[in-house]
């Protein structure tokens, strides 16, 4: 259930800030009529997606060369999106900005429809690669811990989006990158032992003993001790991480305050001693 909380929380948080960044943006460049249909190709994306994860589950449950190669798929994925995020997060509001003027700036019909795709193709990204990753769990989780934990990630991907759109530079994006970005990537080397796992269950493992490795890597898997390890792994390290980075934060902030406060009084206009 952790692994899909954590996996729904941040790709839908991704997919939460576009919908909520080019929201803002329209309202602010006074195209308010744009909002019904990025809404839409939001509405759209997400039932796609939905729909695509639902399929890729049934699909990954039939055969282990299947869910090994949805597990190789997911830890591609998972790579992929923790790089582009820890590289491209803090330009994301610059980068749709200048998306949405270009496409906005049509006329009529093809400013709506072109709004539309935006929202479809953004967001429904997103949803593609949180489908593929939570297929790849579908055989190790059972179906109510995965909608609990979906459910949950995606209501707090949805009211972290909301923070930022309130409360704005309060919400410290990057630090929420950068731990989720070690959590990803704990996860991708446990989707990589899986698909490892699974395709020596199939046989697909040209060169090798497949047996063997079967054998040799059931106590890496899901259920085996060093899986479990290993999913211990996936909540303690990232919250050691955010609790160092907290620490180091608060430690900045305290060197930041004698300054600041040498800097006030120096600037303070001397009293006279006759007013003394």
């Amino acid at each position: 259930m952790y692994a899909t909380l954590m996996i729904t929380f941040r790709e839908g948080l991704e997919a939460f800030l576009i919908a909520a960044i080019s929201a803002a943006y329209l309202r602010q460049t006074g195209r308010a009529a744009l909002l019904a249909p990025l809404r839409g190709g939001v509405a759209v994306a997400v039932f796609m997606s939905a729909a695509l994860g639902v399929l890729l589950a049934r699909i990954g449950s039939l055969t282990p060369a299947t869910e090994g190669w949805l597990a190789a798929a997911a830890m591609v994925l998972v790579l992929g999106c923790t790089v582009h995020m820890l590289r491209h997060g803090k330009q994301m509001k610059g980068e749709i900005g200048k998306r949405l003027d270009s496409l906005s700036g049509k006329a009529g019909f093809g400013a709506g429809a072109a709004v539309f795709l935006f929202a479809l193709l953004m967001v429904g990204r997103e949803g593609v690669e949180t489908a593929t990753m939570l297929a790849s769990l579908a055989s190790q989780s059972g179906s109510g811990d995965m909608f609990v934990g979906g459910a949950l990630g995606v209501a707090c991907a949805g009211l972290m989006a909301l923070a930022w759109t309130r409360y704005g530079r309060r919400v410290n994006l990057s630090r929420f990158f950068q731990v989720t970005a070690v959590f990803m990537v704990l996860f991708s080397v446990q989707l990589a032992i899986y698909a490892f796992h699974e395709f020596s269950e199939a046989g697909a493992l040209p060169g090798l003993d497949n047996a063997w490795w079967h054998i040799a890597t059931e106590p890496y898997g899901p259920e085996g001790v060093y899986g479990h390890w290993l999913t211990y792994g996936l909540l303690l390290v990232p919250a050691a991480f955010l609790l160092v980075g907290a620490l180091k934060d608060r430690q900045s902030a305290a060197r930041t305050l004698p300054i600041r406060s040498d800097a006030a009084s120096a600037s303070a206009p001397a009293v006279p001693a006759s007013a003394r």
